[in-house]
């Protein structure tokens, strides 16, 4: 069953819901639809259009949420499903420092690689092999992260979230729906190298729901 996207009061998005729960949430008058799904629900006496974009009619207080959790949907979406040393699409993850050699489990320590090049580097700093990356990894931030980190979506859903960081994820093709092949052509930029140069260079589930019905 498709999600719903849950907006505070003040429009800031909360988290992602079932249409279930959504529908749940606007007949009880704790919400009202802001977006269509374009999917029409039918009982036995009516029919309801089912949202994509709810906003609750009252203010939820949410308490510090902490970093965006490191998760490979989260990942990705960072990464845009990319290799970040070749720009093949990403088919696992990275530790920049290997974890053999003092690297962390960290936002600032892990990128999206492509089979090839996680093969190729194995344990070896970026150094060694001469390789580069176009900008030093960085945990996410901004509240659209909530969503975007699931890995679930919607093109319904860009224009709320879009002025809550995360605008690069959002703007992907098809929103961070990305191929995952081999790319056996492109190689990493080696250091020195404009980028020019480089062949390659020219998304679980529910948040929880705190709601109550």
């Amino acid at each position: 069953m498709p999600h719903v996207l849950v907006l505070n009061a003040s429009y800031e998005p909360l988290g992602v819901v079932s249409m279930r729960r959504a529908l749940i949430l606007v007949l009880n008058h704790k919400a009202v639809s802001l977006e269509d799904s374009g999917v029409t629900l039918h009982s036995a006496t009516s029919a309801l259009p089912a949202p994509s974009v709810v906003r609750l009619t009252r203010f939820v207080r949410v308490p510090f949420c902490g970093p965006v959790p490191l998760t490979r949907r989260a990942l990705f979406a960072r990464d845009h499903g990319r290799c970040v040393y070749c720009g093949a699409a990403a088919t696992s993850v990275d530790h920049v420092i290997p974890r053999s050699r003092g690297g962390q489990h960290r936002w600032d320590n892990v990128v999206a690689a492509c089979r090839r090049c996680n093969h190729t580097k194995a344990d070896r700093h970026l150094t060694e092999l001469g390789w580069r990356m176009k900008r030093p990894p960085a945990p996410p931030s901004g509240l659209a992260w909530r969503i975007i980190g699931t890995g679930i979506k919607d093109p319904r859903w860009r224009p709320y979230l879009e002025p809550y960081g995360g605008a690069d994820q959002l703007r992907a093709p098809q929103w961070g729906e990305y191929e995952h092949h081999d790319h056996t052509e492109a190689h990493p930029v080696p250091l020195g190298r404009a980028h020019a140069a480089h062949p390659a260079t020219v998304r679980r589930g529910e948040q929880p729901e705190p709601l109550s019905a």
